[in-house]
């Protein structure tokens, strides 16, 4: 369920009912064509920071993409189980996403631009981009690349490998690019939500992206929020809204209802409900609030277990560190009182964690820390 329009109190990204292209264009007019410098000019002043979870400054970033013919990529890939953000971006403004990726394509002379997406939000592109093609306003067409179903896929240097053709698996990178014969391309990979502010900052400027918002990172932002929540979905807010105020909204103040939240996905990390007005959602896109009645450990051990499976299993923290992870977590589970395989877990946390061949196992031991700090003392109680 996506929630209802004016609930988040702003509607920015998703305003409006029709994904078509004249209704598009009926409620924003044609995007404007802004020089490379201008464009990182109004992107700069307007701070914008990306939405894919990293939060890198957006007009830094295209900015550092220079070169030979260089390869713009639309990131709506959503691996992430608790994510739904993307899709409901592409669903509802895909011309929105296509406007932003025209002016990053622009602004670097891309050679080739491509849109990576899972199989399900591919028809309803096609048909954006074939409206483009009709009225003329499409310039070098992007090809749509299909993202598997799987956590790491929307990954970026998993994502260039998918593009080159191979398996979506993350590598080791010094410099993103995409490989084009004996050569390698410099590459620009925006989240789609990104490319649709870039859209909105070109149109209306830096001071009304600004006007709303955590200064530091400024906007508006989407929210994938689940969970012990009365209402669901995907919601836009500004970047300083609490976690606290999120939820609140949508139908669960109690403290005896939610005891603690997962904010930023299975990657995140848990934060206790008496935290809740101190953390702003700024930066994390995904807020799974935890039932008063849930076993935060039990369901830790489950997400870890799902990130174990799904690891690239190319370098010993995943093959090894996270296996052994999830066995001595199931094992605090079924016994809280025994409380002998703790160290062994802290210790195992700090083998795994910054070791690995990519940021995979960097993100399941960043979780599975937070829940020992947040659920741990709890057990140990029960236990006694």
């Amino acid at each position: 369920m996506t929630l209802r329009q004016g609930q988040s109190g702003l509607s920015r990204l998703l305003v409006g009912g029709e994904s078509g292209l004249a209704a598009h264009q009926r409620r924003l007019g044609a995007v404007p064509k802004l020089s490379r410098p201008q464009l990182l000019s109004v992107l700069a002043e307007a701070g914008l920071r990306g939405r894919g979870g990293a939060g890198f400054p957006a007009a830094r970033k295209m900015a550092s993409v220079m070169g030979d013919k260089p390869v713009v990529v639309a990131n709506g890939a959503e691996g992430e189980p608790l994510s739904r953000k993307d899709a409901a971006l592409i669903t509802r403004a895909p011309h929105l996403v296509l406007d932003g990726l025209d002016l990053a394509a622009s602004a670097v002379s891309a050679e080739r631009i491509y849109l990576y997406l899972p199989a399900q939000a591919v028809q309803g592109m096609r048909r954006a981009l074939d409206e483009r093609r009709k009225a003329g306003i499409c310039g070098r067409e992007p090809m749509i690349v299909e993202a598997p179903e799987r956590f790491i896929a929307g990954e970026e240097s998993a994502l260039v490998r998918r593009i080159e053709g191979g398996p979506a698996l993350p590598r080791d990178r010094v410099m993103l690019t995409v490989e084009s014969g004996v050569r390698r391309k410099p590459t620009l990979v925006n989240n789609v939500e990104t490319l649709a502010h870039i859209a909105l900052i070109a149109r209306f400027g830096p001071a009304w992206f600004r006007s709303v918002g955590d200064p530091q990172n400024p906007g508006t932002m989407l929210v994938t929020l689940s969970g012990a929540v009365i209402e669901q979905g995907v919601v836009e807010v500004a970047t300083n809204v609490t976690v606290a105020e999120l939820i609140g909204r949508c139908g669960a103040t109690d403290p005896l209802t939610v005891q603690a939240a997962l904010v930023g996905g299975y990657h995140g990390t848990w934060v206790p409900a008496s935290e809740f007005d101190s953390v702003p959602v700024s930066g994390l896109g995904i807020v799974h609030a935890l039932g008063a009645r849930e076993c935060g450990l039990a369901r830790t051990a489950q997400i870890a277990g799902y990130l174990a499976e799904q690891s690239a299993g190319q370098c010993g923290p995943c093959r090894i560190g996270l296996p052994r992870l999830v066995h001595l977590l199931d094992r605090l589970v079924l016994d809280p009182a025994d409380h002998a395989g703790v160290p062994e877990i802290h210790r195992l946390l700090d083998l795994v964690g910054g070791r690995g061949a990519c940021r995979h196992p960097d993100g399941a031991t960043r979780m599975i820390r937070s829940a020992l700090e947040t659920f741990g003392p709890a057990h140990r109680a029960g236990g006694q």
